[in-house]
């Protein structure tokens, strides 16, 4: 059992380092570099910041997480650190309850992701309704793109409102005060993202982007009288020191009041990370273990906020470009945080020269590829409740909080999958002559024994589909719209693959009211599954064991004797 245990939870770098190679480190080392540099340091100042804490927290947390979750994660080429789909929650927990209340909050998310990955739900969690996840993805990326306005052209405001429609609102009646310069650094940004990888396909555009820009400005301000072009170091100081433990004081009224954001915490960083690891799967042709992935992810979202990080996730951003550039193994990974670990330490001063426009143009293009408009577009021309499913989760998301955005999503979704299952179970009712020539419970090959000839006085009901709770009253109400009184009910169910509680409460039910009204119930066909769960409740002791049987035939002979015996009693 032990064992099978450590089997289960061996993280992908054990197998990764068995042939490793000279050749394979050398990929691994220059896919580190490339993606610590390139990628996860320039969106870990920006996700910082928008994140409503300082650029050096988000550093921290692509240092520590990102090492963390290539060390102990199921996915050989997943890379972790700050992701945008946390922006949004996290702004509101630290606008809340600050940037304590954040790091209670992640902490207690990386707890329930432990505990996901050891009850083994990784492969349960991908069953989060499509439309969901594109509602609260393209919420977040609105959100994100709301956020960056003021800094992209460079607006003079005191304050900026926190609520969707009043940022807007104060956003227009401040158009006056763009600054010409700014909005050029911030849109030149953007257009060189967008335009890098038509010319260079390993640099990503990003770097270009805020390597380029940084030293413009940078020389406008040292060589001109340019005024705005506000910069990190302005706005913010980035330390270049190792993080130091900060305590984190608990107690159990903070933990109930962040719960609900843990939660969401949780999910977001269990949903991005195995999406991510997935499609890495497919474009290298591997296989992660997703319970180590979400015990690996947990891990990192508990230690990393004791050094002031925030949440953390593996992200395809990251891990793509690790793919795309030679990373096979975790250590690729291990690699990216170390660089970004000496980057830090010893050039972490340079960044303090970033314009705030640039990295707002860096997150308005994140926006953007996080959007999933191609899929929100496809998902929109799909049915009614697909619709409703995703437009509720989008506006809720944006326009109150993607913690009651998911809540309500998930919800709904249960609701119209309730609906849709309740509609392919169909109750029938059949008197006189059954026709089960083209059964499987025909086997005789004998025309008599296909064509059954039913007594006056017995009935066949058949259950087809799932008698569950959303469909256990329907049985009751077509049994009702009849309202015939017959001596005998066959209620056929070999077409039941699964009965719920509720669903055994409504048949014990009509069982005992069958029995008041001295009408016989005779099941049929019932499969070993539902008759184990029958068995344990009051129905065989209701209708009598020997009115349970195996196959159409022998409830029809069964019922035609007691339909005989009860005539002869009669006379």
């Amino acid at each position: 059992m032990y064992l099978n245990f450590l089997k289960d939870f061996k993280p992908a770098l054990f197998d990764s380092l068995k042939n490793y190679n000279r050749e394979k480190f050398m990929a691994d080392l220059m896919s580190g570099i490339i993606v610590g540099i390139a990628v996860a340091l320039p969106l870990a100042i920006a996700f910082g910041i928008s994140s409503g804490v300082t650029p050096e927290k988000g550093i921290i947390t692509a240092i520590i997480a990102g090492f963390i979750i290539s060390l102990l994660g199921g996915s050989k080429v997943q890379i972790g650190g700050p992701s945008g789909a946390f922006i949004v929650i996290s702004y509101t927990i630290v606008e809340q309850y600050g940037v304590t209340g954040l790091a209670i909050a992640t902490v207690i998310a990386g707890v329930m992701l432990v505990l996901m990955g050891v009850l083994k739900l990784g492969s349960v969690i991908k069953f989060m309704p499509y439309p969901i996840i594109v509602g609260f993805t393209s919420g977040i990326a609105v959100t994100i793109f709301s956020s960056q306005i003021s800094d992209l052209l460079g607006l003079k405001m005191e304050s900026i409102p926190t609520e969707f429609f009043a940022k807007w609102a104060t956003y227009f009646k401040n158009i006056g005060t763009t600054d010409l310069i700014t909005a050029l650094i911030g849109i030149g940004s953007i257009a060189i993202i967008f335009l890098t990888p038509k010319f260079l396909k390993k640099i990503p555009g990003s770097l270009i982007a805020i390597v380029f820009m940084t030293l413009l400005v940078f020389f406008l301000k040292k060589y001109t009288d340019i005024g705005g072009l506000e910069t990190i170091g302005e706005r913010f100081t980035i330390k270049s020191q190792l993080p130091q433990v900060t305590p984190i004081k608990f107690n159990i009224e903070s933990i109930k009041l962040l719960f609900p954001s843990a939660f969401t915490i949780a999910m977001l960083v269990a949903i991005e990370s195995l999406l991510s690891a997935t499609v890495a799967d497919g474009i290298i042709g591997t296989k992660h273990n997703s319970n180590m992935e979400l015990v690996a992810q947990g891990a990192a979202n508990i230690i990393t906020p004791f050094f002031g990080g925030i949440p953390a996730t593996g992200a395809l951003a990251r891990t793509a470009t690790n793919i795309n550039n030679g990373g096979r193994t975790p250590i690729a990974g291990i690699t990216s945080s170390v660089v970004m670990l000496l980057m830090m330490l010893f050039l972490g001063d340079l960044t303090k020269h970033i314009p705030m426009a640039c990295l707002a143009g860096v997150l308005v293009v994140v926006s953007y590829n996080m959007s999933e408009w191609r899929s929100f577009k496809m998902l929109a021309k799909q049915s009614k409740g697909t619709l409703a499913i995703l437009l509720t989760t989008f506006t809720l998301t944006v326009v109150l909080d993607i913690t009651i955005a998911i809540e309500v999503g998930l919800i709904l979704a249960v609701f119209i999958f309730i609906n849709r299952m309740s509609k392919t179970t169909n109750v029938s009712v059949t008197t006189d002559i059954l026709d089960i020539s083209k059964e499987i419970e025909s086997h005789s090959g004998n025309l008599a024994d296909e064509v059954l000839q039913l007594p006056k006085d017995v009935e066949v009901y058949e259950i087809d589909g799932p008698f569950f709770f959303g469909v256990a009253n329907k049985f009751d109400d077509i049994m009702r719209r009849i309202g015939s009184k017959t001596n005998f009910r066959i209620i056929r169910m070999r077409k039941v693959p699964f009965i719920d509680s509720t669903g055994l409460n409504n048949l014990e039910a009509l069982c005992l009211n069958s029995k008041k009204e001295k009408i016989q119930v005779i099941l049929s066909g019932v499969n070993d599954r539902v008759k184990e769960k029958i068995e344990l409740s009051k129905i065989p002791s209701i209708i009598g064991t020997e009115n349970i049987c195996a196959n159409i035939h022998l409830a029809v002979e069964r019922a035609t004797m007691l339909s005989n015996e009860l005539e002869a009693n009669k006379k």
